[in-house]
């Protein structure tokens, strides 16, 4: 894996249409944005299709990206979250009580491999998240980490949309204040 200071300057080639650059970016972050896309979308081949997309949006707007305001991996995997969770939001043949494996949270700890290669930001994140009451580390993981919408919680949690947003708002307070931010 390359450094984030690595990254940066890829993206900021890819930016001047270096493809070589690009290709480079591709080949460093391809495997975590399709991880990051296949947890929301569940189908391999709808995955594909969204990372395929994903690396034309990172391509298009290279020259949008400030390093001042994100890392490089987690901008490029907001553009991969966003498109996914679109995909989910416009796919109308399932719904979540037709598919039951979409009700699991993620697993609470990643496997050995993805806790190697965990950033200590990522790490201090995972810790205030799991200071966090139980119910609102799922409905956390759920909403960011699962891409499920605010209807799609309120249904699980039996509560209004406007509790949600309340619950969402208040645990990202918290967590934004555990990481001093």
């Amino acid at each position: 894996m390359l450094t984030p200071a690595e990254l940066v300057w890829l993206i900021a080639a890819a930016a001047r249409g270096d493809e070589a650059a690009f290709e480079r970016l591709y080949l460093a972050t391809r495997a975590k944005l399709f991880g990051v896309v296949l947890r929301i979308l569940r189908r391999q081949d709808l995955a594909e299709e969204v990372i395929q997309e994903t690396y034309v949006r990172i391509w298009n707007s290279a020259g949008h990206f400030k390093p001042s305001l994100s890392s490089p991996i987690t901008w490029m995997a907001s553009i991969a979250r966003n498109r996914a969770i679109d995909i989910v939001r416009k796919r109308s043949e399932a719904s979540i009580e037709e598919e039951p494996a979409a009700m699991e949270v993620a697993a609470e700890s990643p496997d050995p491999l993805a806790r190697r290669e965990m950033s200590e930001e990522l790490k201090r994140l995972l810790e205030c998240v799991g200071r966090l009451e139980p119910d609102r580390q799922k409905l956390v993981l759920l909403a960011y980490y699962n891409g499920w919408s605010r209807e799609q919680l309120a249904a699980k949690f039996e509560t209004p949309v406007n509790t949600v947003k309340t619950w969402l708002r208040r645990s990202m307070m918290d967590i934004r204040e555990c990481l001093g931010l």
